[in-house]
C-alpha cells in the first residue's frame, strides 16, 4: 500500500488507510523520507517529522513555538477550527491555553499549576486512585457475571481517568458524565454539536470558578481561584477558565485510551503478562513500553519555527508547520531494536525510553499521573482477573479513525 495523499501530492492525516494500520502507514513514511508533506482537514500544506532524533529536536528545540505569531506565519489551526464547527466566541479557549503558548506566558501558567502534579503529589494520591480502581472492577465483576461480557472502555478506561482529574479539579460527581460526553463529540469532531458542547463546557467551568469564589475547596481550582485573589496580575478569568478545560479535557481522554489499548496488548502477550505477575515490581517498565509501543497520540499540534531550521536534512522556512510524529518516532529502528516489538521489559536506561508524553517545555503536565494510573489500574486489573479474555477475536476490536488517536471503540472482555 502506498502513502495515501491528496491530489496536491501531500498525505492526508485522515485518510482511511492511515487509521486501518498506522504502524505500517507511519512506518513507510517514516522509511521513505524523514519528512513529508501533510494536510488536515483542509488545513495548508504542513511538514510531518517522523524519524526519532528529528521528532525530540523539534519538541525540545525552542525555536520551534505552538503560536504562529511568534513565527510570523498564518495560523493554519483557523481552518481545522471552521471544519470542526467551533464558533467564532469559544475558539480562543482551544487556541490560546497551556498547551498552545510558548515563552514567559506558558512559564507562568504551567507554575501555577505543575505544583498539583508533582511526583510527590502524584504519589500522594495513589491510595485513592487504588480505590477508585477496587469500586470500578467490582462492578465490572458484577457486571461479567456469569460470563457476560463488558465493554472495558466504559467500566473502567474512562472513569477512572475522569474521576481521578475531576476529584482533582474540583468538578462535582454529578457533572462527570457529561464530561465524557464533552470529551466525545470534541475528539470525535461531530461539527452539529461541537458549539453546543464547548459553550456548555466553558459555561459550566465559569460556574465552578464563580462557586469557588464564594466558597474555597481543597481542589485545583481553589487554588488557582486563590492564586488569583493575590495577584490578579498572575493569571486573568478567561486563563483560569481555559487552563481548567484543557486540564480535565487532556487529563482524561488520552489516559482513558492508554488504558484500552495497553489492555488489549497485554491480553496479546500472555507470557509478559505471566512475568508481571510473577513480578509486580515490573509494571512501572511495563507502563512505559505500552506507551512507546501503543500510546494513544499518534502526533502532536502544529510547531513552527521562528527561523530557518533543518530538519532531517531539509530547511523549514520560519513560520511553516511542523507536526512532531510520536507514533513513528517511538517506532523507529533507528531508536529502539526491534521496535515492532512489545517488550514489557525493555531497557530504558536513564527516562521512559520513549517520547509518548512529548519532550521539552511542553512535556506532559499530567504525565506522573497517568503513569501512575496506568500501573495501578493495569495490575490491579489482571490480579483481580486472572482469567480475563477478549469476547471476541482481537481482529474484530474496532479502531476509531480518530486524527491524531489510536483508540477502541470499544473492549468486550470476559472476567473468568
Amino acid at each position: 500500500m502506498t502513502a495515501p495523499s491528496t491530489p496536491g501530492g501531500a498525505v492526508d492525516l485522515l485518510d482511511p488507510a492511515l487509521a486501518t494500520d498506522p504502524y505500517a502507514a507511519y512506518g513507510r513514511l517514516r522509511e521513505q523520507a524523514p519528512t513529508t508533506t501533510v494536510t488536515m482537514m483542509g488545513s495548508p500544506p504542513a511538514v510531518l517529522v517522523t524519524r526519532y532524533d528529528d521528532v525530540r529536536a523539534v519538541l525540545t528545540d525552542p525555536r520551534f513555538v505552538t503560536d504562529p505569531a511568534l513565527a510570523g506565519g498564518p495560523d493554519t489551526r483557523e481552518n481545522i477550527m471552521a471544519r470542526m464547527g467551533v464558533p467564532d466566541d469559544v475558539a480562543d479557549y482551544l487556541l490560546r491555553n497551556i498547551l498552545t503558548v510558548d515563552g514567559a506566558e506558558h512559564t507562568r501558567l504551567r507554575t501555577l499549576v505543575s505544583r498539583a502534579f508533582t511526583v510527590r503529589r502524584v504519589a500522594a494520591l495513589r491510595p485513592r486512585v487504588e480505590e477508585i480502581t477496587s469500586a470500578l472492577l467490582d462492578r465490572v465483576a458484577a457486571a461479567g457475571a456469569g460470563g457476560a461480557p463488558v465493554d472495558l472502555v466504559e467500566a473502567l478506561a474512562y472513569p477512572l481517568p475522569i474521576t481521578v482529574i475531576c476529584e482533582l479539579v474540583g468538578v462535582p460527581e454529578a457533572d462527570r458524565a457529561q464530561w465524557h460526553e464533552w470529551g466525545e463529540v470534541l475528539t470525535t469532531m461531530d461539527r452539529e454539536r461541537t458549539g453546543p458542547a464547548l459553550r456548555a463546557a466553558i459555561a459550566h467551568v465559569h460556574a465552578l470558578v464563580d462557586a469557588r469564589r464564594a466558597e474555597l475547596a481543597d481542589d485545583l481550582i481553589s487554588a488557582l481561584v486563590a492564586a488569583q485573589g493575590d495577584d490578579g496580575d498572575r493569571l486573568s478569568d478567561r486563563e483560569l477558565v481555559t487552563m481548567v478545560f484543557a486540564i480535565v479535557m487532556a487529563g482524561h481522554e488520552t489516559t482513558a485510551h492508554l488504558l484500552a489499548n495497553a489492555t488489549l496488548a497485554l491480553l496479546g502477550d500472555p507470557a509478559g503478562l505471566a512475568a508481571l505477575r510473577a513480578d509486580p515490581a515490573g509494571w512501572p517498565g511495563a507502563v512505559n513500553e505500552l506507551m512507546r509501543a501503543r500510546g494513544p497520540v499518534q502526533f502532536t499540534q502544529f510547531r513552527y519555527p521562528t527561523v530557518d531550521v533543518e530538519v532531517g536534512g531539509t530547511v523549514l522556512a520560519a513560520g511553516t508547520p511542523v507536526i512532531a510524529g510520536l507514533l513513528p518516532a517511538n517506532h523507529d529502528p533507528r531508536a529502539f531494536d526491534r521496535p515492532e516489538v512489545l517488550d514489557l521489559a525493555r531497557e530504558t536506561g536513564r527516562g521512559e525510553g520513549h517520547l509518548g508524553f512529548g519532550q521539552g517545555a511542553h512535556y506532559c503536565l499530567g504525565a506522573a499521573l497517568a503513569r501512575q494510573e496506568g500501573e495501578v489500574a493495569l495490575r490491579m486489573l489482571f490480579e483481580r482477573f486472572p482469567g480475563l479474555h477478549l469476547a471476541v477475536p482481537a481482529a474484530e476490536v474496532v479502531w476509531l479513525p480518530r486524527p491524531g488517536f489510536s483508540r477502541v471503540a470499544a473492549l468486550p472482555v470476559r472476567v473468568g
